[in-house]
């Protein structure tokens, strides 16, 4: 499923997806919809123990189009947030689970608790581990509030860029300690399914080694043509900071955009505990 090519890595999705190509769309309920993807995949090429990671963290998914029907056959909406351990097998495909959660629109369910509890059975079985599920009801949106990315933002830095596939050597120190935020809203990547567009913002929060600023923007512009999973991406930037510039403390975190009604914000940290999931103006 690996490969290097002229030096670059090059992973390539299982053979057994065929989520690049046109389906039809399901509408009663059907669990086989979800396909998980070995975290292997990329960990591998990352040199990543599963056993042993050097980070903590969470993936948390954010959905906003689940609807189902009660049992007078009467719609209800809510959010969906989710929170797949990053110790498990598997992350979940995006695109299945969109086709997964549309096929309750027209499936009949007893509570919104049954609904809530029938998408943690499922998904847990996908992902390898417990995945913990909650739903936000319209009486409850009222509640929900946004929260931007604090940190020095890096994006007004004035850079010539020549590089779209991920360099390390553009990630450099500055021979002094430091211990700041940055965040960038120019995280680009590509689906390694569909190789469609995915948008993030990135805060990274370390303590050590201090990183030249004009590099690391460089090296996050540099994902703009790669093809991985988003969950990849963040364990790559990770791996990638820690390896070439050793800060004592780290932090990566991207909230990206939805996509078929779906956001993923992977968190990867040395240090501290995943943040609140508080929704961006971009999502």
């Amino acid at each position: 499923m690996t490969s290097k090519v002229n030096d670059k890595i090059s992973i390539s999705a299982p053979k057994d997806l065929s989520l690049g190509k046109q389906v039809e769309y399901e509408f009663h309920y059907n669990p086989d919809l979800l396909q998980g993807v070995p975290r292997s995949l990329s960990r591998d090429t990352l040199s990543l123990n599963a056993d042993a990671l050097p980070f903590t963290g969470i993936d948390t998914w954010t959905g906003y189009e689940l609807s189902w029907l009660n049992k007078k056959g009467k719609p209800n909406v809510a959010l969906l947030e989710c929170y797949v351990p990053i110790t498990s097998a598997n992350l979940i495909e995006s695109k299945s689970f969109k086709l997964y959660l549309n096929s309750f629109n027209q499936t009949a369910f007893e509570s919104p608790e049954d609904v809530r509890a029938t998408l943690a059975s499922d998904l847990s079985k996908c992902a390898g581990e417990p995945v913990v599920v909650s739903l936000t009801l319209p009486n409850q949106f009222n509640t929900l509030t946004f929260k931007e990315f604090e940190g020095v933002l890096l994006d007004e830095l004035d850079i010539a860029v020549e590089t779209y596939e991920p360099d390390t050597s553009l990630l450099k120190v500055t021979g002094e300690k430091k211990a700041e935020t940055l965040v960038s809203h120019l995280l680009k990547s590509n689906c390694l399914i569909t190789s469609q567009p995915d948008w993030a913002s990135v805060q990274i929060r370390y303590e050590g080694n201090g990183l030249a600023h004009e590099g690391l923007l460089k090296y996050l512009i540099s994902f703009r043509q790669h093809n991985e999973f988003h969950e990849q991406c963040v364990e790559r930037i990770y791996c990638d900071i820690m390896q070439h510039c050793q800060p004592e403390k780290l932090t990566v975190c991207a909230r990206y955009t939805r996509r078929g009604g779906l956001d993923i914000n992977p968190f990867r940290s040395n240090f501290e505990t995943p943040y609140a999931n508080k929704r961006q103006a971009r999502q």
